[in-house]
């Protein structure tokens, strides 16, 4: 892969991932090239990219689109992330380094003092950072990988439901477990804390998605 497909991948994943490309949206292949400014070779090459990492449906000849799962798809996603994310939690709890714990607990002060602004969007990227310091602390590349292609799989549809991972006293609440947990060196406690709080995030979405399918 060049470095100009790897940059347009990239930049076309952060506005998938972003909301900004809607589920179904089309991206076709002439009007990329104009955009970027390139030929349609690097086009293609980060299209088929964006289709390794599920986030677009390849079109033959024509581009892609932006994917469109569904609920049931949805679901098996979500209970993966839910399950994948407690395992790196008890994990982490055990293998995290002395640097990373400290991190960690300095993560969830700042996180606590922009709950307390209500800055929704400073709370959105700092609790994603929550999250990614848990699982590198694993210390297990192919885990962080793994989560980190369903987090950005689900980004849009998780950005889309009003309210989720907004309601920043009951999060941060659940977060503060979490972090006792992690640094009081008890694995068992922290898988269940983050189980609890990925559980009732992940049940959220679905019930404000198949609210949206029933309307």
């Amino acid at each position: 892969m060049t470095t100009i497909a790897a940059r347009i991948s990239q930049s076309l994943a952060d506005e998938i991932i972003a909301g900004t490309l809607a589920p179904g949206e089309k991206l076709e292949e002439p009007s990329l090239a104009e955009r970027f400014q390139v030929s349609r070779t690097p086009i293609r090459e980060a299209l088929r990219l964006l289709n390794a990492r599920g986030l677009i449906e390849l079109v033959p000849r024509r581009g892609g689109v932006v994917a469109n799962v569904s609920a049931e798809q949805l679901a098996d996603m979500l209970e993966a992330l839910c399950e994948l994310e407690s395992l790196c939690c008890r994990i982490a709890t055990q293998r995290m380094s002395a640097m990373q714990r400290r991190q960690l607990e300095l993560l969830h002060e700042e996180t606590q003092q922009v709950s307390e602004r209500g800055d929704a969007d400073a709370y959105l990227r700092l609790n994603a950072r929550f999250h990614q310091l848990i699982c590198q602390g694993t210390q297990n590349q192919t885990l962080v990988a793994q989560v980190e292609n369903l987090r950005d799989r689900l980004a849009p549809v998780r950005a889309a439901q009003s309210g989720v991972e907004r309601r920043f006293e009951t999060s941060h609440r659940e977060h503060e477990k979490i972090v006792e947990a992690v640094l009081a060196g008890q694995p068992e406690q922290a898988y269940l804390a983050m189980r609890s709080h990925t559980t009732r995030l992940t049940l959220h979405v679905m019930e404000q998605i198949e609210a949206q399918r029933a309307g």
